[in-house]
């Protein structure tokens, strides 16, 4: 795993910011990559596309991440530079109906190591599954080579009060897999879909390693802005120390 990374990871500081799986727009990817290296982010998630991460690489040295739902698809970008790959950012596919159950997501993972046994790999547990379930794939895909869980859940949750207490409820999904998840897995559990300043160092409380964050940013019409929101994701992972394990 990249140094600084792993680094992160120790510290519970880790901050990934999402550009999206769908978007492959250079000048919004350009953006939200540079408001994630300006803000002071850990690294960044982009679509599996050899050209944006050429692009990106002349924009960041921060480490660079690729997600796609295919094996294949993650080939070019790594012989691109991409320093680590994603299974997962399903969020994208749920509006259109498509489930990612756990078989599947296990098969693309077998694929995915068979094809680059070597790299970095992240791959997020579905939301759709129930925790008991999400706790076991999680177990399972780290005994066939998962060096990340990324959790989810923003998009299935429905919070029904504004200000603080909404942004509480819609990360509450993705805060109860991160709890259970880092309970009984040994690699690093990054917790992302519908957080905000005000939820990440929950998720650190919670057991995660680290957080990752999307829309919050890239939905963002101000690079400005977008630098704001990544700088005060930074700030709050600071105000929390990440639970150590008891040795028993």
């Amino acid at each position: 795993m990249h140094t600084t990374l792993q680094t992160a990871f120790d510290q519970g500081q880790a901050l990934k910011i999402i550009s999206g799986l769908t978007n492959r727009d250079p000048d919004r990817v350009a953006a939200v990559v540079s408001a994630a290296d300006q803000g002071g982010a850990t690294f960044l998630d982009i679509a599996a596309d050899p050209d944006l991460v050429r692009m990106a690489r002349q924009l960041t040295q921060l480490p660079i991440c690729v997600s796609a739902v295919e094996p294949e698809a993650f080939l070019a970008p790594v012989a691109a530079g991409a320093d680590l790959i994603e299974i997962g950012n399903f969020d994208a596919f749920y509006a259109e109906g498509r489930r990612f159950e756990a078989p599947e997501v296990l098969e693309l993972t077998r694929r995915t190591r068979a094809l680059l046994p070597h790299i970095t790999l992240s791959v997020t547990v579905p939301h759709i599954l129930t925790l008991d379930q999400q706790v076991q794939l999680a177990e399972d895909l780290v005994e066939i080579g998962a060096d990340i869980i990324q959790t989810e859940g923003g998009t299935s949750s429905t919070p029904t009060h504004a200000g603080t207490l909404g942004l509480i409820e819609k990360a509450a999904p993705t805060l109860a897999a991160a709890r259970e998840i880092s309970r009984v897995v040994s690699v690093p559990v990054l917790c992302a879909s519908g957080l905000s300043d005000v939820t990440a160092p929950m998720a650190i409380a919670a057991g995660a390693a680290g957080i990752g964050v999307g829309s919050a940013v890239n939905k963002l019409n101000s690079e400005l802005a977008m630098v704001a929101v990544v700088r005060q994701l930074v700030a709050a992972l600071q105000t929390v120390q990440r639970p150590v394990a008891v040795q028993r």
